[in-house]
């Protein structure tokens, strides 16, 4: 159809089959997320084809205390992309895990119930913690290990009952019937099994070695859990008497660990100790003889470019132990202080006796004790220099780690084999990662791994180890041969399960055996999210339908943990990555920009902000979050976005107020070009949904409301009124039904209560508008009459005047082959701006002249 210049194609879509209702804003959240539950508007289609199915893998949030609005601004964001996959058509497989297991929910349950796990107490049955919690947790009651992990069970089912009631307020399309949790038997079975087989393979080894050791947790870590925090130390100068030549000084920050020294290194290169590699010097205190070793690690930068190798104070000490094949000598027990007797090394009884003055002691007390020891002797010159300087903490922890060697399990993953690094490398090449700049960052962890994985802990409440070990006739375990669980019988607890071919109460006794007390790091369930939600060996019909999924969310910060190890179980299992597209969340910042944290105690939980500026106030201001960018929380965007919601649902009831038909017949040209820009929106927003930039297509889509609402509604709705006004009738009728559905991904409480009122079913099932490019003419024409409306509410506003005082008369000056097509705009800016005389000038530069009436 072609009038005055413009055009414009109307496509039939779903037909008004509904009576018009009353919409109202009345318990919005509460009514939807009830009648979506009834309804099943987010089930999954068991009977699609993998073609027609959108799978993700839901980030499982930590099921320990309550969520921040750090959580609501990532999974809205994943929860824009489900509803945007599902109007486009496709059956989204959108499952919700709880990640209830490891040290975060055993903290929270001692410091809940009041209670410590003891694995020499007795169980009791029906236990019932103290009524008061103690104020020290040395007063904690001593529980058995199974009465501990019972508790355990009772909190998190609680943290997860709150957690689905405020991610169903939030709005999350989650189908709440593909639950799981990361300690249920179904994780414990996926995750036993895969290990079973990684072991099986030779991925998965155990030695013993020297370990990132926790001394908070009392556990080992993994190289992917550390974080470096700046803390106050000292440099104590340290003379070493020279054997075959002159004393050397060294500077360490560890004067405590100078029992465990077992060399001093030098840079290669370094001129002043060319001639004395491979002498020996004898340390002070414990006068031990250790050699000058060349290391082209050693900064000849730093102090007198000597540095005391201790086995073991750092990762750097790790790396020369192994490299210069040093000898072992460990002082500092699991508990943090040091040995209680005097280690075998120390032969002299001046040695022994320095070191009987420090058995026992924690680390601080032992640097407290050994300083004037130190100073007594000679040995330590001036005094210590006061420095800060990054030291290498748990995540979660709150003490230093120290490095103790100890019997772990470790699977492989790149960063002992160059051949396995480049095939993860490869991995993360195949992936489409959102935004793209992220890949850099997994490149980086992959390429500067040291070191295998090390997934055992010395914790409780986590899925066990399924292994167990034979005892010889003198009651040793040979951890060399260990028994593996039959896959048929998983899950299997190997503290209180008994192995296939043994009796019960061989357990402990000489040709008996022992259960493997170690757990998994809570890493090695969670990198089977993929497997566990999708049914791997257990409904391989499910499988087949989602797996590899297409989308992995998560924040960017665990990359190096949650993405990576996922990859690696995915490769070994099945030489396949687990989804096809990455989107990654930024950091939430408060307002001093840094990171919200529950360590920090700065975060901000979300109940209040949901009830004060609605679900989709909230939602709105986490859309605006570019993909990967961190974000400042903006309570002024979470009002802007409870107005947007309101003005929408001001908008429907308008239009409702003047009925007409969204497919029915357009053919006035402004009306068209209008439909015509909204095309275009819906194209440039589609567009962006697909690439998974959310923000984008949020900002566009508000955009052109807002013009929308200012202009195009102000101009057209007198003529909506008449009973010729039928073209914009239907125009307002069309364009609310596509707004309504551009906005449904981000706005889904206002939308979907707008739409049932004249709309059949649910607007999350209904199908994305169509999307097209503008037409050449549209944007000139559309821009002329806003600029006109425009300079008669600047000329009202001037002059201090209602925006209802009339205008005597408005010149528009303009090129000629468009003032053509404004004709067919006359009448709706004379009533919009109540302009008496409106005058058509043709002219090279546009300028609108207002005359106010006298």
């Amino acid at each position: 159809m072609i009038t005055g210049g413009c055009y414009v194609t109307v496509k039939r879509v779903t037909p008004t089959l509904c009576p018009i209702a009353t919409p109202s804003l009345e318990h919005l959240e509460t009514r939807w997320s009830q009648r979506w539950l009834e309804e099943g508007t987010y089930a999954f289609d068991r009977s699609a084809t993998r073609d027609a199915v959108y799978s993700i893998d839901t980030p499982p949030p930590t099921a320990s205390g309550s969520l921040h609005v750090g959580h609501v601004f990532s999974y809205t964001h994943t929860d824009i992309i489900a509803r945007f996959q599902r109007m486009r058509g496709k059956a989204v497989f959108y499952p919700m895990g709880w990640d209830d297991n490891g040290l975060p929910t055993e903290r929270r349950v001692e410091n809940y119930y009041g209670v410590r796990c003891d694995p020499q107490a007795p169980y009791q049955p029906q236990l019932q913690p103290p009524a008061r919690v103690a104020e020290r947790r040395a007063d904690y009651a001593a529980i058995s290990r199974r009465n501990f992990v019972e508790l355990c069970h009772r909190l998190t089912a609680l943290d997860e009952q709150a957690f689905r009631s405020l991610f169903m307020q939030l709005g999350l399309s989650v189908d709440w019937g593909l639950t799981y949790a990361t300690i249920d038997e179904r994780a414990q079975r996926v995750s036993q099994r895969a290990l079973l087989r990684n072991y099986r393979r030779g991925e998965l080894y155990s030695q013993q070695a020297p370990c990132l050791w926790d001394l908070t947790f009392q556990t080992a870590v993994a190289q992917a859990e550390l974080e470096e925090r700046e803390v106050a130390g000292a440099y104590h100068d340290l003379r070493f008497q020279g054997i075959e030549g002159e004393d050397l000084c060294i500077a360490t920050t560890r004067p405590e660990l100078l029992a465990a020294c077992v060399a001093l290194v030098a840079h290669p290169d370094d001129p002043r100790y060319q001639k004395r590699f491979g002498q020996y010097l004898r340390s002070p205190l414990f006068e031990v003889e250790v050699p000058l070793l060349a290391h082209a690690l050693a900064d000849p930068q730093k102090g007198s470019g000597l540095a005391m190798v201790c086995t073991f104070g750092d990762l750097t000490d790790v790396l020369w132990w192994r490299e210069l094949q040093l000898p072992t000598r460990s002082i500092i027990e699991p508990d943090g202080r040091l040995l209680a007797q005097p280690p075998d090394w120390l032969t002299t009884p001046g040695a022994r006796q320095a070191y009987e003055a420090l058995a026992g002691c924690s680390l601080p007390q032992a640097r407290k004790l050994i300083l004037p020891m130190l100073r007594e002797c000679g040995a330590l010159l001036g005094e210590p220099r006061p420095i800060r300087h990054a030291v290498k903490f748990f995540e979660k922890g709150d003490q230093p780690l120290e490095i103790v060697a100890t019997r772990q399990w470790y699977l492989r993953n790149g960063g002992r084999s160059a051949e396995l690094r480049q095939q993860l490398l490869g991995r993360g090449q195949s992936l489409e990662w959102h935004p793209p700049f992220m890949r850099s960052r997994y490149e980086h962890w992959v390429g500067g791994l040291n070191g295998d994985w090390l997934i055992s802990r010395q914790r409780v409440f986590g899925v066990p180890i399924p292994f167990w070990y034979p005892l010889d006739a003198q009651g040793v375990a040979d951890y060399a041969r260990p028994i593996l669980a039959d896959e048929t019988s998983l899950p299997v607890d190997p503290t209180l399960d008994t192995p296939a071919g043994y009796r019960p109460e061989q357990r402990g006794q000489p040709h008996g055996f022992i259960g493997e007390r170690d757990i998994m790091d809570t890493w090695a369930t969670s990198s089977l999210t993929p497997q566990i939600a999708a049914g791997w060996e257990e409904d391989e019909d499910l499988f087949q339908r989602v797996y590899p999924m297409d989308l992995r969310p998560q924040g960017h910060d665990i990359i190096r943990t949650w993405l990576f190890s996922t990859l690696v179980r995915s490769h070994f299992e099945a030489a396949v990555v687990p989804w096809r597209h990455v989107a990654l969340s930024g950091w939430i910042l408060d307002p001093d920009r840094k990171k919200m944290s529950k360590s920090r105690g700065n975060v901000v939980t979300p109940q209040a902000l949901l009830e004060q500026y609605g679900s989709d106030g909230v939602r709105y201001w986490a859309a605006l979050g570019r993909p990967g960018s961190d974000t400042a929380f903006e309570e002024q965007q979470m009002k802007i976005g409870r107005r947007l919601a309101l003005k929408l649902f001001n908008l429907s009831k308008l239009v409702f107020a003047v009925p007409g038909d969204p497919e029915g017949r357009v053919d006035q040209p402004l009306d068209q070009a209008m439909l015509q820009r909204l095309g275009a929106v819906t194209l440039d927003a589609q567009v962006a949904l697909e690439g998974y930039d959310y923000s984008s297509a949020l900002m566009g889509i508000e955009g052109f409301f807002w013009w929308f609402c200012d202009d195009y509604v102000e101009l057209v709705k007198r003529r909506a009124y008449r009973p010729e006004g039928h073209s914009a009738r239907n125009a307002l009728a069309a364009a609310l039904s596509v707004l309504q559905r551009l906005f449904a991904p981000f706005l889904p409480f206002v939308c979907e209560e707008v739409w049932r009122c004249w709309q059949p079913g649910s607007v999350h099932r209904a199908q994305w508008p169509e999307a097209r490019a503008t037409e050449d003419f549209v944007e000139p024409l559309l821009q002329a009459v806003s600029a006109t409306l425009a300079a008669i509410r600047k000329a009202k506003s001037d002059a201090r005047q209602s925006m209802k005082a009339a205008v005597a008369r408005v010149e528009l000056v303009e090129r000629g082959p468009l003032l053509e097509s404004l004709q067919c705009a006359r009448q709706d800016l004379i009533d919009a701006g109540q302009v008496a005389n409106l005058v058509f000038i043709e002219g090279a530069v546009r300028e609108v002249r207002v005359w106010l009436q006298d």
